[in-house]
């Protein structure tokens, strides 16, 4: 498809974009086989790596006066330019990587900023703020419920803290890392936060229409990713500002370093009223603008359809009396979606958006009586070696597994041997790092990959107790 006459758009990354939907699929047809979000190790990499071209630094110009800044550090920031100032929506991490995308947005208008606008709270949305204004302070927007982000007790943070470092590879050396799924790697986090300015403005839960700079405005309130979210939507130019709701990937239903249920259903909604829009331009919150009506049309109905689809399959399986494990094992993507590459599980995963769907709607019983009351995890490692016929059988089992990269299997038996006091267990801790890293070097999903290796790495330095090992 070619731009339409007069567009001025960038084209060497639609081409980018194009390239993307081309190869993606065709290094899907392994994990076709295998299931889940594990491949050989050349096409895991080879994947990621094209992934990679969706977070290079560049300044986009996804239209007229309307300007996008990748690749500054793990999210998006945009300008668009007024007739009398600019209005800036999301600011980065941090001031340091704030003031320098914008420094690479002002070659396109040095006018003050009248506005800034947040998408939602997460950290790496506004953290960069006080980098972007002037000497006259502009107004700021974001949701009546804004901070809402996360949901989760602080008396946790202390363990999420560590979960986050895991999910996003923030301590992997140069040669583990690859990216972090919708954003690239070794981003410069010293300075996170530091530049957050508080909304001036709440937007009510009805939405919003209004003028800045001379440009028409909605504001349109739309629970997903964090409940306090919303989308920007500017009408004279079919332009949408998604936020975390959609970026080119599954999306991250769940989070592995630890969140309150994300409410899938509304979510799908929110995606389906952006689709609605029929944008002719649609900037995410991370990755690389769609700069095509018809393929960003057909990406937010897509992915609303997609969200659906994992919720319904799971209500069907709860319903069914299955396990969280069970469902999370059989639910997929319907066939007309699974190729598509932004929802390739390169960030969320559908095995873990299946379980915390029913945790969420459930809690943690999964209705099987034998779960009420399982045993302590020693008495259970006991009674696993007696069934193998001593500890030293089941060691055996162990690194058979291993030689056998059956990774995931080498890992349950290492967790059972780290209880016992008879058993070796410095070797069961090398078959679990060894393990680990097995199953990372196979993994297209970017958290799955981070954790799986740095966890590997904590328990090499002795970072872990021996019970958490």
């Amino acid at each position: 498809m070619q731009p339409k006459e007069g567009r001025k758009v960038n084209r060497s990354k639609i081409r980018v974009f194009r390239s993307l939907f081309c190869l993606l699929p065709l290094m899907m047809l392994a994990s076709r086989v295998q299931g889940e979000t594990k491949v050989d190790p050349k096409t895991a990499l080879r994947m990621l790596n094209a992934q990679q071209q969706q977070f290079e630094k560049t300044v986009v110009q996804v239209t007229d006066n309307v300007y996008t800044a990748v690749g500054f550090h793990g999210a998006n920031t945009s300008m668009i330019v007024g007739k009398d100032g600019v209005i800036i929506v999301d600011t980065l991490r941090g001031p340091s990587s704030a003031a320098r995308a914008l420094e690479a947005m002002r070659k396109y208008s040095d006018q003050p900023v009248k506005a800034i606008i947040y998408t939602h709270s997460h950290g790496d949305h506004i953290g960069g703020a006080n980098a972007m204004v002037g000497e006259t302070m502009p107004d700021i927007y974001a949701t009546e419920s804004f901070g809402s982000a996360e949901g989760v007790n602080e008396a946790v943070n202390p363990v999420k803290r560590k979960r986050n470092i895991r999910q996003f590879g923030r301590k992997l050396s140069p040669l583990e890392m690859t990216n972090r799924g919708v954003a690239p790697a070794g981003t410069a986090d010293n300075d996170g936060g530091k530049g957050f300015l508080q909304p001036t403005v709440k937007v009510p839960k009805e939405g919003l229409k209004t003028t800045i700079a001379g440009v028409e405005l909605e504001f349109h309130v739309a629970p997903g990713e964090t409940d306090d979210a919303m989308f920007i939507w500017l009408p004279n130019k079919k332009v949408l500002f998604a936020g975390d709701n959609f970026y080119s990937s599954f999306p991250n239903l769940y989070a592995i370093r630890g969140t309150a249920y994300r409410n899938v259903l509304k979510w799908s909604e929110s995606v389906g009223k952006m689709a609605a829009l029929e944008p002719e331009f649609l900037v995410p919150g991370h990755t690389m603008p769609i700069l095509d009506q018809d393929l960003a049309v057909a990406a937010l109905t897509d992915y609303s359809e997609a969200i659906r689809s994992v919720y319904d399959q799971t209500v069907r399986g709860i319903n069914a009396g299955k396990s969280p494990d069970l469902i999370a094992h059989e639910v997929r993507l319907p066939d007309h979606l699974k190729d598509k590459p932004y929802l390739i599980e390169f960030y969320g995963s559908v095995p873990h958006a299946v379980r915390a769907i029913y945790s969420g709607l459930l809690g943690w019983f999964d209705g099987n009586p034998t779960t009420l009351s399982p045993l302590h995890p020693r008495k259970e490692a006991e009674k696993m070696a007696q069934l193998a016929g001593g500890t030293q059988r089941l060691t055996e089992q162990m690194e058979s597994a291993l030689a056998a990269e059956e990774f995931q299997w080498a890992l349950e038996l290492s967790d059972h041997l780290k209880w016992l006091d008879d058993a070796d267990k410095k070797l069961a801790r090398k078959v679990k790092i060894e393990a680990l890293r097995g199953l990372a070097g196979r993994e297209y999903n970017a958290p799955n990959r981070n954790y799986y290796l740095s966890y590997a790495n904590e328990l090499e330095s002795g970072a872990l107790s021996e019970i958490w090992f």
